[in-house]
């Protein structure tokens, strides 16, 4: 065994680094390792030297020792090819790939239990505001100091206060109990001939035991779900492990009740909402084979699975799958490059899938399975444009006569509606009717929202909060502040005036942010007890409710505007998808699109269904743009907290900008979000032919350039969004 070893250590700014190997310490490629940087200790990653070069190559006798080798397992060979190939695809450093798969770091240590805290129902002699706060924020949670301090939005001293008052309590843990096996027998499901013929399709891919990526393509409520569950459990019976991603946390919720009716247990649980504890348990078991089923959201894909048989990509469309900030990656993307690796099969569920996923279809390299009608004694619903210009709803309102009689009509049977508005909030705009003063972000070149249920005006794209005043901060005249557009919170007022008798419910990512909120609102759902939803996109996808017959899109065209290559696509997708949360039991469903653009080729294409003849006009007019499929983007964004430091590095990469046949530079611009989180931003977007390493290129022209450490100078390979 060679006394040397080549370490990925886990800082984005260092490249790999050797140490001298330890006699007493036994290492191979892929152990996490502790290693000694300077009077610090950073957590690393062993690797091939022929496959991570390193600029800092030293002599044996200037070798440091390695300190530890963590009780786990090594990250595999296929794992480390991913880390390798999306490092290099997405221009990113690979330590802040290795970074997503080593985001438990309590993992890699061996305790058998950790101390938690939760609240003991007593109330404290001296009751700040602050302890009050943290107490109704906290409830019935539990978790570490810090997570129980984040949870309150107080300090951890605030929380020790209450531990030392005994209004707060230490439990003690057991974080390595073992997970539940599902049992692929548990509960067969009755698959109707299409249903069964698909399911066998994908079962046969499982146990080919091999790589293949497959497009299951239904439509909404086709039970696309029941079917790629067969192949989950084909995979369990030949004892793999699966992986189902999930766009959206609020999602895990529905799933895991029907995974749960499926095979008898929940699977294991993946996203940004688990404590410390939760995570550390996961990814121990992951990565020895005892979760048999991770369902989770983006981050899931990088996680050490010991022997991965499947992976399913759900609702595959979805943009949310793109990561914005960090490494730029597509999960979608990243999730067939995995199934390469592993060689197993990759499937991609979507009621409307993405041009790119269809483009692989028609070239051949994806293979589709397609459920084109509904289960049982469902049927689609009608859907029916409402032009806004001929049937304009009342003064000061937003929903149009038509809607507002088919909610009445609906709240008559005893049914259920859905009224959608992807914004959240009570309007997008808060102005001064005196003097014309608009609230904007004081970090982002964004306005501020107004959000009435909390009394606060927030941007969207920092987090800054501040209390509505009560006078205008520019002319300090009172009572003349307006808000201007509807947000999901004004369309709740608004139905609340109209039908006070009716029981309404907002239901957007400010009031369902964990899987216990979504469990909530599913489970009143169910009961009856709620006449009318309000919500944005989070509720357009995954829920099964039979009793809702009635879907309203307040405002169809507010996803068309803002220049997005994607924008009809995109548009398309969300209105399909939230279309088909109506009539999915033996209840006819009824769908109205409010428009200003009803003759608009995606409003047609809704009203019709005819999907097909959509995309085929989205594809040829991609097709006549170079834009992808057929062509590809990547985006440099160059930002800094000093606007002419910014815009002097985004010049210097504009005028160095390589001349090379197939590929064009547009800009710098300033970026359609000029300032974000305090820093502003400048815009370059490369625009390729399909076949030219756009990588390779841009790797050569960004490491040949200076530029000072205040800048930050990022690359979006195929970007989603173009603020």
């Amino acid at each position: 065994m060679s006394s040397r070893a080549r370490v990925l250590v886990l800082n984005s700014a260092l490249g790999p680094l050797d140490y001298r190997v330890p006699r007493e310490l036994d290492v191979e490629p892929g152990s996490i390792v502790v290693a000694p940087l300077g009077p610090r200790q950073l957590l690393g990653v062993v690797w091939e030297p022929e496959r991570m070069p390193s600029d800092a190559e030293v002599g044996d006798n200037r070798l440091r020792n390695l300190l530890a080798v963590a009780e786990v397992p090594p990250l595999r060979a296929p794992l480390r090819r991913l880390i390798e190939w999306t490092a290099d695809y997405y221009l990113a450093p690979p330590a802040a790939v290795a970074r997503m798969t080593l985001s438990s770091s309590a993992a890699l240590e061996g305790a058998r239990s950790a101390v938690e805290y939760r609240a003991t129902g007593a109330v404290p002699d001296r009751l700040t505001p602050q302890r009050a706060q943290a107490l109704e924020r906290i409830g019935d949670r539990q978790g570490l100091i810090r997570e129980l301090a984040t949870i309150a939005e107080v300090s951890d001293a605030v929380i020790r206060g209450l531990v030392k008052s005994g209004a707060i309590e230490a439990v003690e843990v057991g974080i390595d109990s073992p997970f539940p096996l599902p049992d692929p027998d548990h509960a067969p499901p009755a698959l109707s001939p299409e249903q069964r013929e698909a399911a066998t399709t994908l079962v046969g891919a499982v146990e080919a035991v091999a790589f293949r990526p497959i497009l299951l393509d239904g439509v909404t409520g086709s039970g696309k779900t029941e079917v790629y569950f067969e192949a989950v459990a084909a995979a369990l019976r030949a004892g793999k492990q699966v992986l189902v991603l999930l766009p959206e946390i609020a999602l895990t919720e529905p799933f895991l009740k029907r995974f749960h009716d499926r095979f008898g247990c929940e699977p294991v649980a993946w996203h940004s909402g688990l404590r410390a504890t939760q995570r550390r348990r996961a990814w121990r078991a992951v990565a020895s084979g005892e979760a048999k089923v991770t369902v989770g959201a983006r981050s899931a894909l990088f996680l050490p699975y010991a022997e991965l048989g499947l992976i399913v990509v759900d609702e595959a469309h979805e943009t949310s799958f793109k990561q914005e900030d960090g490494v730029h990656y597509h999960a979608r993307d990243v999730a067939v490059m995995r199934g390469l690796f592993e060689r197993c099969p990759v499937i991609l569920a979507s009621a409307t899938p993405a041009i790119e996923t269809r483009h692989q279809v028609a070239l051949g390299t994806y293979a589709e399975v397609k459920l084109p009608g509904r289960y049982g004694l469902a049927e689609m619903p009608a859907i029916a444009a409402i032009d806004l210009i001929e049937e304009p709803p009342e003064r000061g309102r937003w929903l149009s006569p038509r809607l507002v009689e088919a909610l009445r009509d609906t709240l008559a049977r005893g049914e259920q509606s859905l009224l959608f508005l992807n914004r959240r909030g009570y309007a997008p705009l808060t102005l001064c009717r005196t003097c014309g003063h608009r609230f904007q972000c004081p970090n982002c070149t964004a306005w501020m929202v107004e959000h009435r249920l909390t009394r606060r005006l927030a941007c969207h794209h920092c987090g800054h909060v501040e209390p509505v005043p009560r006078l205008c901060p520019e002319c300090s005249n009172e009572d003349t502040l307006v808000a201007c557009g509807p947000g999901v919170e004004r369309i709740a007022d608004e139905v609340a005036a109209l039908f006070p008798e009716a029981r309404a419910a907002v239901v957007t990512s400010d009031t369902i942010w964990s899987p216990a909120k979504a469990a909530e609102f599913v489970a009143r759902m169910e009961e009856g007890a709620i006449d009318i939803v309000v919500g944005t996109q989070l509720v357009t996808k995954g829920y099964h409710f039979p009793n809702l017959t009635l879907v309203g899109v307040v405002d169809a065209d507010l996803g068309l505007d803002g220049g997005d290559l994607r924008a009809a696509e995109r548009t398309f997708q969300q209105i399909r998808q939230v279309s088909g949360r109506a009539g999915r039991g033996a209840k006819k469903g009824q769908v109205f699109i409010q428009t200003h653009s009803p003759k608009a080729q995606v409003m047609q294409a809704l009203v019709t269904g005819d999907a097909d003849a959509f995309y085929a006009a989205e594809t040829e007019a991609r097709q006549d743009a170079g834009a992808p499929p057929y062509g590809r983007y990547a985006a440099i964004i160059v930002s800094s907290e000093e606007q002419n430091a910014a815009h002097e590095v985004a010049r210097l990469i504009g005028r160095h900008a390589p001349e090379v046949e197939g590929m064009a530079v547009y800009g710098p611009a300033p970026a359609a979000l000029a300032m974000l989180r305090g820093r502003h931003r400048f815009r370059l977007l490369v625009h390729a032919r399909r076949a030219l390493d756009v990588q390779d290129v841009i790797r050569a022209w960004l490491g040949a350039l200076d530029w000072p450490a205040k800048v930050r100078v990022a690359v979006d390979v195929d970007p989603y969004s173009f603020l």
